[in-house]
């Protein structure tokens, strides 16, 4: 290690001499057995070696180009490197409200956009983010702040993934008296049903949740908007209405054989898996893996998770198929940097298990053999054909043609089968779904079938705000976040010119 004439680190050298510290895991054969955190923190010294790295660019595009809430990395970086903690927690807290979660299912969009990553390894951003965040609970520098000055409007905000409780946060940091809606039991949305707990331990969510409580964020649980609590009711306490229901409804596979039991969404199987764990009652016949051969249609997060999980619970074998080509092993010239980088990436589930294939694209669904089907075809005998194989084929993206998008071709002569006990379909969201209040108010949708909003983040009614993917589309948390503080901002500005409730 690098060290100066006076015995400490010589800052000025150390990404020259330091290499990237990638994340520790546990054991893959240990961690197989649980639901719990894979991943390990830095020791504090190995922290403080990291930070070193930082070449405090000049034009910092880690801050500028990469991270969505422009969190200031390089002064972060330095306050850690020079072990002021608190300091660097609440320069951290500046920009982004919940470091916790980010620093734990982030990407890290800024290390693609890091300096050093042009000629070496991008310095390690996120896990620094972590130690940052976990050192203030630790040492109490976390600690709840209400506001000191209330104001006389109410807002309600529907919805508590993290685009929610930003909302809720800001708002309530503004002194706002806030009241948030969930229709589960349990508060976090897609943080809490939607992310596996080796990926996101639920205390996490809890600790955050028990602050905002005291700071004076009101929660309200198991409340269906529209239909336990309606439009007129909420009008009527509350000066401005947030929706941050999330995107709800997936992409499905329309290919022949689709209504054969056994094939279910992603998402559907990951909420299941969580509210075992936290000992709620399953709303749904069970999905399980358990002795099952099961294919994930979809290469993104939600499919590694859902191959994590499967690995848990023990399935026989577990493949994952994309239709999209197998990314190359270094960054991609058509994402130069500081773009985000295209390249192959594997999550912790894909070091634990399973296997990988792209450019497939299913084509039918195939019933196992000697399923029974009535000559009359009853809905009782569809209802007990279970799905035994996928017949699929390979695919070659050509080139675009004009003004359009590339488009996959399928191969002749590749066709083949795949069996499967349980089929996973994990190809993204296409909308927020069916809304009753969305519905009851007649709320427009952008072309997409996504919520429409102005620059405000306000619909079509006035008072009645949206943010998050029910707005924007499905995307990443640090981004619902972001897309929560700036409707937290255009709340404000309605407030500030529209007349209070009586």
């Amino acid at each position: 290690m690098c060290v100066s004439e006076s015995g400490t680190m010589d800052k000025d050298r150390a990404f020259l001499e330091i290499p990237r510290k990638p994340p520790k895991y546990r054991p893959a054969a240990e961690r197989l057995k649980d639901f719990k955190a894979v991943e390990l923190r830095l020791t504090d010294q190995e922290v403080y070696e990291q930070a070193a790295r930082c070449m405090d660019c000049g034009t910092p595009f880690c801050h500028g180009c990469g991270c969505p809430l422009a969190n200031v990395i390089p002064e972060l970086n330095e306050h850690v490197y020079r072990h002021r903690w608190r300091e660097a927690l609440e320069l951290l807290l500046a920009t982004n409200p919940f470091p916790e979660f980010t620093a734990r299912i982030c990407p890290a969009l800024c290390e693609g956009a890091c300096v050093l990553g042009l000629n070496d390894e991008p310095m390690n951003i996120r896990q620094i983010e972590l130690a940052i965040v976990e050192k203030g609970f630790e040492r109490g520098y976390l600690a709840a702040r209400p506001p000191a000055t209330r104001q006389n409007r109410r807002v309600a905000v529907v919805g508590s993934g993290p685009a929610g409780l930003a909302v809720a946060d800001a708002l309530n940091r503004a002194g706002y008296p806030v009241v948030v809606y969930e229709n589960s039991a349990q508060l976090g949305g897609i943080l809490r049903y939607g992310i596996p707990n080796y990926k996101l331990e639920k205390w996490v969510i809890d600790r955050r949740i028990k602050l905002m409580r005291e700071e004076g964020v009101v929660f309200e649980t198991g409340v269906e908007i529209g239909h336990d609590v309606s439009y007129r009711y909420l009008s009527g306490r509350f000066d401005a209405i947030v929706l941050t229901g999330g995107a709800r409804e997936p992409r499905d596979l329309k290919v022949p054989g689709r209504e054969l039991a056994g094939i279910h969404f992603a998402m559907d199987y990951l909420r299941q898996q969580n509210q075992r764990l936290a000992h709620e009652p399953v709303d749904a016949a069970p999905i399980l893996a358990e002795g099952k051969r099961v294919v994930i249609i979809g290469g993104g997060d939600t499919g590694a998770d859902c191959l994590g999980t499967a690995l848990r619970q023990g399935a026989a074998h577990v493949l994952q198929l994309e239709i999209m080509p197998r990314p190359p092993p270094t960054r991609s010239e058509a994402t130069p940097w500081p773009m985000w980088p295209l390249m192959l990436r594997e999550s912790s589930s894909h070091k634990e298990g399973g296997e990988r294939r792209w450019c497939v694209d299913t084509t039918e669904f195939v019933g196992k053999v000697g399923s029974r089907k009535s000559e009359v075809g009853s809905e009782k005998d569809r209802a007990s054909d279970r799905v035994g194989q996928l017949r699929c084929v390979e695919v070659e993206w050509g080139a675009a043609a004009e003004g359009g998008r590339p488009g996959p071709q399928r191969k002749p002569g590749t066709e083949f089968s795949v069996d499967a006990d349980l089929v996973l379909l994990a190809m993204g969201f296409v909308g927020p779904g069916r809304n009753r209040l969305v519905e009851e108010l007649g709320l427009a949708r952008d072309p997409r079938g996504f919520l429409a909003r102005d620059q405000n983040h306000m619909t079509g009614e006035p008072g009645v705000f949206t943010a998050g993917d029910m707005t924007q589309g499905a995307s990443l948390v640090v981004r619902a976040i972001l897309d929560g503080l700036q409707a937290a901002e255009g709340v404000t500005r309605y407030l500030g010119t529209s007349r209070p409730c009586a």
